[in-house]
């Protein structure tokens, strides 16, 4: 899954249109620590803190470094190799993954969605709703004014084939 959002760097002058493309980069390591917090959990027969939000076994943690802080959201580019619904739901600033858990009040909404039909063509573009995703875009190009990086959940769900209709 390739994914990017563009971004256009606040502009002074309308004519200097620079367009910055900051690519969604996958988070092995904080994503293997949110797993072995689910696995500890299981093992021990415990449960989650009241209002933790566990990763699920479709998850994994992306993230996004911000090289400039001032921006304006453009446009998503998202590719989807194979048909399925992805899912982004954002992270809050408050939320320091090197410190406390995920708690299900720090996602953000709109959760931006994607997806490909498995009847769509490979060179088919990428759906989405496209209110919600330019919201959601335009949440993240806002954060950035007080972030440098953020952490986002990305959930993909492969569309089953049904054989009998």
């Amino acid at each position: 899954t390739e994914l990017l959002i563009q971004l256009d760097p606040a502009r002074r002058r309308p004519s200097m249109s620079t367009e910055l493309e900051l690519p969604f980069r996958l988070d092995t390591q904080l994503t293997e620590v949110m797993r072995l917090r689910v696995q500890s959990l299981q093992q021990r027969g415990q449960k989650r803190q009241e209002g933790e939000r566990l990763l699920q076994a479709n998850e994994v943690v992306y993230r996004l470094d911000f090289t400039k802080q001032s921006l304006q959201f453009s446009h998503w580019m998202v590719q989807l190799a194979r048909p399925g619904r992805l899912i982004i739901t954002a992270t809050s600033q408050l939320w320091t993954p090197d410190l406390t858990n995920l708690m299900t009040r720090q996602l953000l909404e709109p959760a931006g969605v994607f997806w490909r039909e498995p009847t769509d063509g490979p060179d088919a573009p990428v759906q989405c709703y496209d209110a919600d995703a330019t919201e959601f875009g335009e949440r993240i190009a806002e954060l950035a004014k007080v972030r440098k990086v953020m952490y986002f959940l990305f959930e993909f769900e492969m569309y089953r084939h049904s054989s009998q209709a």
